[in-house]
Order: structure tokens, then sequence, then C-alpha cells
């Protein structure tokens, strides 16, 4: 600040994250965005909450303060799916756990109105846009109020908030008072009186005690995420309410285009000594593009990006590469090019008039829409002049990718297995059972079963040896362990294998997390079975993991429970022969003794069954 010339912030940012100045971290562009429109701006990243004079450092900022838990909620960064504390964090140097609060947001909130007596507080980031509402929290097992009302902030900034914050911040130096700003487009706050115009929601005190009513609350703001035509909201928390103002536009080619030209470093703060492995992770990939039409019940996407695929121009793209490419320590490899869907590149709504008033959550579910366009030609031509820049040697996509979209690509799925695929191709089935990928708002097993066939067939007509790696859920809402004893045997006759399982965790904002509170889909008033008990989720998730000999007991057991014993030697054979396997090469280790090559033979020989 001192060299700056600065006697004082505009704005001071609190984020739970370590500082990287990178483009992927919410709080770093944001910042960045103010600092070209003219703002001073400092940051603190992970304070002591503790410590009131942690956030006094950089004096009082002029404007208000902006507050994130950071990349990730922070009860998800903190807990297992089994409520277990986690033993690290990615977002930490050197992957330390601990160094952000339980309910960041609220905790940091707090902290700063200590710190600044009337200072105004505006929440954002992914903790505070999903729980803008009443909204269930898994971890609490019930439903907790707006986080506005947590917080006592004075303002929240729900989605992708460049726009939102730029207009705050030069209201507020106009002299406004923001208490006084009501109308901000994807923005929530709490108010006296309800709102004539805004559409009412079942108040938090409905929502807390009957299902029906939590279910009527989600489809109400489900149907009004249309940024174009959606309409205010209001809940009703006690003697208050919380309104939220219809999303914020989606930002114009070009609009994006300068979020990315903005001077960052791509590094870590120069202070920290240790690797912060989100940053390993992010460091040489780009991002395409924001937003998500797939609309799947587990994911958030859609609430806090969009449906609204904002897709950056091949220049804007390339010119950040070359920056990277110079970068040192650049070797060649770009990791991702991508966003929350990989194919998804250039693509959005043919029909400017129905989008308008679209209110389909998903544009592939339960079919592809008349409306969509899937032409891949933008994205071939973009990964083919990156494979062409002369300091990028290899060029992968690991971002997700809908297989089911992938019919319509041909020349993606060319250019992807050809060039951009490590050897493994990741893809999210979720599951291979019909009733559950319903549930799931996901393409069933015949759409899956035809992009494994074409994949197989495709690698083996290129010369290449290559293979999927199915990302899978165990404890999904509307999955029943008999739902999981077919994934296992899809799995199995199909020869793919898991690597790792993700149990579902409820987390706010998403359908499935609605579905698993109350029993219900809310579109359609069906119950639907939830897997509540850990007996049950272990079992499933077991299955999921059949190739495992420490599995065997925990699928006989499912196997039993469902009345299909008969499968057992199909799907825990091989586990006996591994084992086997294994503890005759223990035994050699373990004896101390190098055996003699012929003895060693023998043994082998006689104790491992042929596989």
């Amino acid at each position: 600040m001192a060299a700056r010339g600065w006697d004082e912030l505009d704005v001071l940012f609190i984020c739970g994250d370590a500082y990287i100045d990178h483009p992927a971290f919410g709080t770093s562009l944001l910042a960045r965005l103010l600092e070209s429109a003219g703002y001073r701006v400092g940051i603190l990243s992970q304070p002591d909450w503790k410590n009131p004079e942690a956030f006094r450092c950089m004096g009082r900022p002029r404007l208000f303060a902006a507050i994130s838990a950071g990349a990730m909620d922070s009860m998800v960064n903190h807990y297992t799916a089994a409520k277990k504390i986690r033993r690290d964090d990615a977002y930490t140097p050197g992957g330390t756990a601990g160094k952000r609060p339980n309910r960041a947001v609220i905790a940091y909130t707090a902290a700063v109105k200590g710190a600044f007596k009337g200072l105004p507080t505006v929440i954002g980031g992914i903790e505070a846009s999903l729980r803008r509402l009443a909204h269930y929290d898994y971890w609490d097992d019930k439903v907790r109020r707006s986080i506005l009302v947590d917080s006592k902030a004075d303002l929240l900034l729900y989605g992708m908030a460049e726009t939102a914050l730029l207009t705050l911040a030069e209201r507020l130096k106009n002299g406004e008072k923001i208490s006084d700003i009501h109308d901000l487009r994807g923005t929530a706050r709490l108010q006296k009186e309800p709102s004539d115009t805004a559409i009412q929601l079942p108040a938090f005190e409905a929502v807390s005690s009957d299902c029906d009513a939590y279910n009527r609350a989600f489809k109400r703001l489900s149907e009004q995420q249309n940024p174009f035509s959606g309409k205010p909201l209001q809940q009703v928390h006690g003697n208050r309410t919380v309104l939220v103002n219809p999303p914020a536009l989606p930002l114009r080619e070009a609009e994006l285009d300068r979020l990315y030209a903005l001077p960052f470093t791509r590094l870590p703060h120069p202070g920290y000594r240790e690797q912060i492995p989100a940053f390993a992770q992010i460091r040489n990939s780009i991002t395409s593009h924001r937003g998500c039409f797939g609309g799947c019940a587990f994911c958030a996407i859609t609430h806090h990006q969009g449906k609204t695929i904002q897709s950056r121009s091949e220049h804007s793209i390339l010119q950040e590469i070359d920056r990277l490419t110079r970068q040192k320590g650049f070797r060649g490899t770009l990791t991702d090019i991508g966003g929350p869907t990989a194919n998804m590149y250039g693509l959005g709504c043919t029909n400017p008039a129905a989008e308008k008033d679209c209110r389909r959550g998903s544009c592939l579910f339960p079919q592809p829409c008349k409306n969509l366009q899937t032409d891949d030609r933008r994205a071939v031509r973009l990964l083919g002049k990156i494979r062409r820049l002369e300091r990028v040697r290899h060029v992968f996509v690991a971002s997700g990718v809908r297989y089911d979209l992938l019919q319509f690509q041909q020349r993606y799925f060319d250019e992807l297995l050809q060039h951009h695929v490590g050897g493994r191709l990741k893809v999210a089935p979720e599951s291979t059972s019909d009733r559950v990928t319903t549930v799931m708002r996901k393409p069933g097993v015949a759409v899956f079963t035809d992009f494994l066939h074409r994949f197989r067939q495709r690698s083996r007509q290129l010369g290449l040896r290559q293979e999927i790696v199915p990302y899978l859920i165990s404890g999904h809402p509307g999955c029943e362990l008999s739902d999981m004893v077919e994934v296992a045997l899809y799995l199995k006759r199909h020869k793919l294998q898991v690597e790792q399982v993700q149990d579902f965790t409820p987390t706010p904002g998403s359908l499935a997390t609605c579905i698993y509170y109350t029993g219900k889909d809310p579109f359609n008033g069906s119950s639907v079975h939830v897997p509540r008990s850990p007996h049950e989720k272990r079992l499933q998730k077991a299955l999921l993991l059949y190739h495992k000999p420490e599995s065997r007991q925990d699928v006989l057991e499912a196997l039993k429970l469902c009345q299909r014993e008969e499968l057992g030697e199909e799907l825990t054979a091989h586990q006996i022969r591994s084992a086997d396997h294994s503890i005759s090469q223990a035994g050699i280790k373990r004896s101390g003794v190098k055996p003699s090559r012929k003895k060693t033979k023998r043994r082998l020989a006689t104790k491992t069954p042929r596989h």
C-alpha cells in the first residue's frame, strides 16, 4: 500500500483459500476486476477469525468488505460424506487442514463486524450463493435459515458476481447507502417489509417443518433461474424477509475476454513456502467457458454459474496460452482446456425467443432440446489451433465431457481420442441403472453402452490403447441395493473398474439434496427411496468396488439381502485369486531370505492360480 501511495483501501476481500493470483479463483478474479476499474483492493487470505487484529492489518476499507469461504463450501471442505473430519485441505499451503472455520462466511462476517463497526459487509462465493434462502444442511441435519440471517451481512452476491460487484462498488462510491440498494441483479438482502412485486416462497417456518412446503419452495426457485425472465423471490424469516433479485445476465464474449486479459501472475503469493495442492492441479489449465446446461440433480452449477454457456473467443484463449507458455517452469503441457463440461464450448440455444422463456432445468434430459446447438466445429477449430502453437507439446482435456452430447459431435470425439486423452478418458455415467439415472437427470444405460462401444471401436481403429475410467455415485437418492447389484454386474460384464467412489453428499442448492431431505421429487411428487443408514451406504459402495478383496464380505452380504446369492461367484471369484497372489508375494518379501530363482518360480506356480 505504501509503495502504491495508498493511505486506505476501497474494498477489502476476505477469503478462506490461500491467495493464488489465477483466474480460476473467484476472489483473485474479482479483485483484479475492481483494480482494473481504479479501486484500491486488498486481500486477506485465511485470516485468524478469532483475532480482530488479523482483520485490521490493512486498515478500515472505505467502501465495504467482500467475504467468501473460498472455492468450496467450508463444510464440504472440512467433512466427508460420513461426516468425518478431512485431514487435508487442497486450498491451503502444504495441504494443511483447519486454516478456515466451519461456516466460514458466518465466522468471517462476525469478525469483520467486530473489527470495523458499521462497515458494510458483502458476502458471496459458492457457500453464500447456494445458501441464500432457507436450505437443508446435511451437517446439522435440519433446515437452516438463509445465510443472510445467520451472518447478518448487508448484502449477498450470488452466482458469478462480476457485474453485480462492479455496479455495487460504483453506487457506493457515488454516495449511495448499501441499505438503499434493493434492485441489483444477482443480489439478495434482508428487509423488514415484504415486496409487492416479488414471488412469495413458503416461509422458513414452513419449510423447516413441512417437507411439502420445502418442495414447493425449491420448485418455485428452479422456475425463476432464467436470467432473462426470472422474477424476484422472497421468503419470510420471522419478522424479516429475504429478497432475492433475478440472476445477473450472462456475460457477452467480449466481457468474458476482458476478464481473462487482466494481469494475473498465475502464481501463489510469494510469501508461501509450501506447495498448494489446488494450484498444482490448475496451474497449466485454461478455462474456455462457464455455465452448464446438463442439469444433473446432484450438481448445483445451474444455481451458481447458470445454464447459459458463456464462451471466450479463440483469440482470448490463445493469448492466455501464449502468456502461460512464456512463464518460467512451463514444460509444454496444457493440463486442461475446458469448463464445467468441456464439450459445451461454443454451444447454446438457437432460438433466442424460446431461450428467454425457457424453464427446462436441462437441455439434455430427458431428451436433447430441439433448440440446442450441438455443432462442434468451434471447439474442434480451437483445439487444432492450440496444438499447432510452437511452445505447446501436449494438450489434454481433463474437464468432464458429456458422452451423451458426443453422439452429436463426431469430429470432437475423434479429436479427443486422437490428441487429448492421456490413455484414460474419465466420464461420469454416475449409475447404470435407468431407474437411478432418471432421478439423477442423467442419460440411461443404453446411451452409455453405445458410447462405450464407440470409444473402444474407434480407439482400436486409431491403433490406440485407451480405456474408460467411469465415475459413479453410491447412496444417491433413488438408488436401492438391488440397483447397485445391477451396476456391479454391468461393470464386471463390460470390463470396467472404478478407482474411486463418490459417496453422495447432500450439498445446499441441488435437486438431489431436496429429494434427500423430503423423500419426494419436487416436480412430480413421487416418493423416492433415500439411502440413509451407514450400513446401506457401505454396502452400496462395496458393490461399486466389487473387484477389491476388502469388499468381498460386504458384496456377499448385499447379494444375500437382495436374494441374488447366485452372483457371488461371478462378482468375487477374482478377489480370492488376487488375495492368494498377494499372500504368496508377501510371503516371499517377509521371509527375509532371497530364495533361488527356481524355488521362487515353483512357489508362485503352486500357490497362485492361473489368471
